[in-house]
């Protein structure tokens, strides 16, 4: 029984000397411990969404190098996000890396796809609003219809709630990313029209902090013009944006029945950081 007792307490021992020898990370539970900046790049070379899923709950070091401000830091300077001068340092760079990662169109339905659907018709005149394949090619081949206004004024919006859309008010605060808007425009070769649009950055109150609105645009009868596209890019607007309002419209000017207005399609209004070129 004693010698039974000290194979059992050298076993014991040796046990111990070689977690002791095997050094502190092992004893906390790291299942493949290795260097910290291989570790980081690896997690760089992987779908950021796996890293934060998978790569994170396997054990405490891979979770802290996945939490680390390093790696998300130099994630957003490879994928060429940036932020402005006059932006301060984000305190959270996995969610500026996100957030900048979901950029997307925030309009829904923008080239008439699903007729008038997502959008609110704010005047509706003449034969009111209609939506048509499109009568000249687009620049882009998979623009396929458009909306088209009548003789009389034609206006429609949409409203986005940045917050629904991901945009928490303590990132549109923080980052004031750039907002893009984009639109295009093109009449009827043998008919006037005229286009407008007015793009509007709201406060909680869904009161205007910034606003862009260029001069209405008219065409006169039997002209050339192509798709033009009309852009505008929101910077430096300072805090409080929870809203956008985008509106825009137009008619014919000689007042025939029918659909000779302004067309409009595609239009666009997403959440744009700054990137590298």
């Amino acid at each position: 029984m004693k010698r039974k007792a000290k194979a059992m307490g050298a076993t014991h021992s040796s046990s111990h000397s070689a977690s002791s020898a095997a050094g502190p990370s092992a004893s906390q539970g790291d299942l493949f411990p290795v260097p910290l900046e291989i570790l980081e790049e690896i997690f760089l070379n992987l779908p950021p969404d796996q890293v934060v899923r998978v790569c994170r709950l396997v054990c405490r070091q891979w979770g802290e190098v996945a939490d680390s401000e390093s790696l998300w830091r130099e994630r957003c300077r490879r994928e060429g996000y940036r932020l402005h001068k006059a932006s301060r340092i984000p305190k959270d760079w996995r969610l500026f890396y996100f957030l900048c990662k979901k950029r997307r169109n925030l309009l829904k339905n923008p080239r008439g796809d699903h007729k008038m659907k997502n959008w609110q018709i704010l005047e509706n005149g003449g034969d009111n609003w209609k939506v048509e394949g499109v009568m000249a090619p687009h620049p882009n081949e998979t623009v396929q219809q458009n909306f088209v206004t009548s003789y009389g004024m034609c206006r429609k919006s949409q409203l986005i709630d940045l917050a629904a859309e991901g945009y928490n008010p303590s990132f549109m605060d923080h980052f004031q990313p750039d907002i893009k808007v984009s639109d295009w425009y093109a009449p009827r070769w043998d008919c006037g029209s005229q286009y407008e649009i007015r793009v509007e950055l709201l406060n909680q109150r869904k009161k205007p902090i910034q606003t862009f609105a260029p001069e209405t645009v008219f065409f006169e009868q039997w002209n050339d013009h192509p798709w033009t596209l009309m852009t505008h890019v929101f910077q430096n607007y300072g805090p409080g944006v929870r809203f956008i309002r985008f509106t825009h419209g137009g008619k014919d000017t000689q007042f025939w029945a029918g659909w000779y207005g302004i067309r409009v399609t595609d239009s666009c209004v997403e959440i744009s950081p700054a990137m590298d070129t």
